[in-house]
């Protein structure tokens, strides 16, 4: 059974119903000139009416819906959040209550920290990629010219309200993108976590929500010795350089879908093992492993040989960059990471190359 409460520095993170009767309770006291719930056409749908039902102090709170989707996550959407509550009275004793995924979370939090100089705000995460990565850590922020999270400020929630009903309304693609974080975060900091997310059903309700509560301990802990993203905090963003330039050079593709954020990472996440073989001495054995459970879980991202320069000049854009050299986390074994890796161009087109070759010998599922 997990705790209903993760106490931080900065703000709670609460499970379960605890933390929509602290979200009453403080609303009933006054605490807030107005109140505002952002939301998209999904988490309308699906997630407000749940949340509205328990969270009864909300009910007249005003609603702003924005478009869902990474290719909605701009200045242009952000600038309408802005003119909602510039144009509905909001003044910087509001509180905006963003429900729902990593897209909200992320701009919504964006949107507070930066609407007259900065509202509280309170993140509801109803993805569990949200859950697990997005609503915990201070990083708001919105893409730019199509590339991933360029524009953005360190800012911390009210608190994280995380209800898991809300995961019940997720597709099964939703619900594996979520868990390629979960997995990351056993892959960097904890093999004995890494085999129990192999060993787990995603249909087991009570493990899944064991492995969520580690998941956001483990972040949080990064989090906390490294607030402000200079150092070991890097760790977070394995598998992300190469999966935000895939999630990037896919949403400006007209023909093919966008690939949604842990499909991207989990193939990045592979490249990145195969990186970490070459250059911080993972094992092969330890390579294969993290590559055949990916690849059997995910599948393969529907990447071309040809497109390995396009990707690579989208990892160019990467904001841990340093001189021109493209930074990765590796990690030496399971469980363990290095920072800062500076790899070549030639060895990252060969990581590409690997993802490749082991994707077609991967069995396919029937």
């Amino acid at each position: 059974m997990s705790p209903s409460l993760l106490e931080t520095n900065d703000y709670p993170i609460y499970f379960g119903e605890q933390g929509i009767r602290a979200l009453n309770e403080s609303l009933r006291s006054g605490d807030y000139s107005s109140v505002f719930v952002l939301v998209d056409e999904n988490t309308e749908q699906a997630c407000l009416p749940i949340f509205l039902h328990f969270a009864d102090a909300v009910e007249h709170a005003s609603t702003i819906r924005i478009s869902s989707g990474e290719e909605h996550k701009d200045i242009d959407t952000c600038r309408s959040i802005w003119y909602e509550l510039l144009t509905r009275g909001a003044d910087r004793h509001s509180l905006l209550i963003n429900l729902g995924g990593g897209v909200i979370t992320d701009m919504g939090g964006f949107a507070a920290a930066t609407f007259k100089r900065g509202i509280d705000f309170i993140h509801v995460p109803t993805t569990l990629l949200a859950l697990v990565d997005a609503s915990v850590g201070g990083k708001v922020g919105i893409d730019f010219e199509g590339a991933k999270n360029q524009v953005g400020v360190f800012a911390q929630p009210g608190a994280v309200l995380i209800f898991p009903k809300f995961l019940k309304s997720l597709s099964k693609q939703h619900y594996l993108a979520g868990f390629a974080e979960v997995i990351k975060h056993g892959l960097i900091a904890d093999a004995d976590y890494w085999r129990r997310c192999t060993e787990t059903s995603l249909a087991d309700t009570d493990d899944l929500q064991g492995l969520i509560y580690e998941s956001i301990r483990i972040k949080y802990e990064f989090v906390k010795r490294d607030p402000f993203d200079r150092g070991n905090r890097h760790a977070l963003n394995f598998g992300h350089t190469v999966g935000h330039a895939l999630e990037s050079h896919f949403l400006i593709d007209d023909e093919r879908m966008p690939l949604l954020h842990g499909e991207a990472v989990a193939a990045g996440m592979v490249i990145e093992s195969y990186l970490s073989y070459r250059m911080a001495g993972l094992p092969h054995d330890q390579l294969d492993e993290i590559s055949g459970f990916i690849l059997d879980l995910f599948g393969s991202a529907p990447l071309r040989a040809d497109e390995g320069v396009a990707v690579l000049e989208w990892m160019r854009k990467d904001k841990k960059n340093v001189s021109d050299e493209i930074r990765f986390c590796l990690i030496p074994k399971i469980g363990e990471f290095k920072v800062g890796e500076a790899c070549s161009d030639e060895l990252i087109h060969e990581g590409l190359n690997y993802y490749l070759q082991r994707a077609e010998l991967q069995p396919k599922k029937h």
